[in-house]
């Protein structure tokens, strides 16, 4: 009798479980999850990649909107919303600006809207995994900021980055220039939180708020360049390009902004990847602009 107690029981318990997670929750949930493992893949095919950018992205935005707790799928989409933008979007206005300026701005536009949308997804996900996260983050009071745990760490760093595009994108909005602040110091309490994070991105991200804010140290900015570098083990072009454009464009060297891209260049091509090959592309056009950087 005992025995048929307990096993009643557990019957009640288990379907109290169901009752507040119910099937199509669960097959839900377990879509977003494997969307977020695919997301976090390597695809060595970059049109391929391309192609499938797409429908993954909105499938996966439509999973988080019924799933917005799935903190791995948030992070999924804020990091495939902001490479797809900067990759594919931006990039393009970039190529277009001087041959065909009002093409460049409409494509500028996008490249904006899809930032934002990064920005938003990555930022809901961390107000609802700790509520009053963006109240916290504009707090003038540096103690009362918000303390990220490593499952949040993704997250802060890629609405970081996405808010660091827009806000580049930006620079005829007062409003958006403003938030500058905000978003380096997001990225910065991610990068305490864990320096490592991204084999090094977070640090090159570091960098690239550092060298663009009013008043920034170009030192401190190389440092945290230096510390990709190091964290991927030079395996990652990125840091590399993002050093020419930070440091050397900057100062105006030309000579080491060319050895860096070259760097990067050898980088992706002794470490072929995807997001190597995208840095690759990057990297060929920056020196065959240099004529007009410089």
């Amino acid at each position: 009798m005992r025995a048929k107690r307990f096993t009643r029981s557990a019957i009640a318990v288990l379907a109290i479980g169901l009752g507040a997670c119910s099937p199509t929750a669960l097959i839900k949930k377990s879509l977003g999850d494997e969307l977020a493992k695919q997301g976090q893949s390597q695809e060595d095919d970059p049109g391929l990649a391309r192609e499938a950018s797409a429908f993954y992205l909105k499938l996966s935005e439509s999973l988080l909107k019924d799933t917005p707790d799935n903190l791995k799928l948030a992070e999924a989409v804020g990091a495939g919303l902001s490479q797809y933008s900067f990759a594919y979007v931006a990039f393009e206005a970039e190529r277009l600006a001087a041959t065909d300026a009002q093409v460049a701005y409409r494509i500028n536009e996008r490249a904006k809207r899809l930032y934002l949308r990064a920005h938003q997804h990555a930022m809901r996900a961390l107000e609802l995994s700790t509520p009053g996260f963006r109240a916290k983050l504009a707090h003038p009071d540096a103690k009362q900021w918000p303390l990220l745990s490593q499952d949040q760490v993704g997250l802060a760093y890629w609405a970081a980055a996405s808010w660091g595009g827009y806000i580049s994108l930006s620079k005829d909005s007062p409003d958006a220039v403003a938030d500058f602040p905000l978003a380096y110091r997001l990225a910065t309490i991610a990068w305490k939180a864990n320096a490592n994070y991204g084999n090094g991105g977070l640090s090159s991200l570091m960098g690239s708020f550092e060298s663009a804010q009013p008043g920034g140290s170009l030192v401190k900015a190389a440092h945290y360049f230096d510390a990709a570098i190091t964290i991927s083990q030079g395996k990652n072009a990125g840091p590399y390009i993002a050093k020419a454009e930070g440091i050397a464009l900057a100062q105006g060297q030309r000579e080491a902004f060319e050895m860096l891209l070259k760097k990067a260049i050898e980088t992706s091509d002794q470490h072929p990847d995807l997001s190597n090959d995208i840095m690759r592309q990057r990297a060929l056009w920056l020196l065959r602009s240099a004529d007009d950087l410089f």
